[in-house]
């Protein structure tokens, strides 16, 4: 989600002041491609010459998300560590915005009231 200054940003967080995107692992990729395909955001390229995917849009890499890492074989992609994500939600409180978030988006979210419009 952007910013008001239309700057990518993770629960108001400026998407530039957290340090989260793959790291592939050259000596184990095996160059399958599977990371580059399953990644929604277009995180990566994929260089043809040496048959490796490259990350060219680090900043698109949903925070938290570990997706291109579950799916590889090799275990040729790595993050930072959960504890890090778990320092910047209390550190940059986090928790007091989803909670606001919930509340404000209370329509988009209640699972009552998709049953009460789901009925109709």
């Amino acid at each position: 989600m952007a910013n008001q200054n239309g700057m990518m940003a993770w629960h108001n967080i400026p998407r530039d002041e957290i340090e989260w995107s793959p790291t592939v692992i050259a000596d184990r990729c095996i160059g399958c491609g599977l990371c580059v395909t399953s990644c929604g955001r277009n995180v990566y390229s994929f260089d043809y010459g040496t048959k490796k995917p490259v990350v060219t849009a680090p900043d698109m890499c949903m925070v938290g998300c570990t997706t291109c890492a579950t799916n590889c074989t090799q275990d040729a992609i790595e993050f930072p560590s959960a504890g890090y994500i778990r320092h910047l939600i209390k550190r940059r409180q986090v928790l007091r915005k989803v909670k606001d978030e919930l509340e404000t988006q209370r329509a988009k979210y209640d699972v009552t009231l998709k049953q009460k419009y789901d009925s109709h």
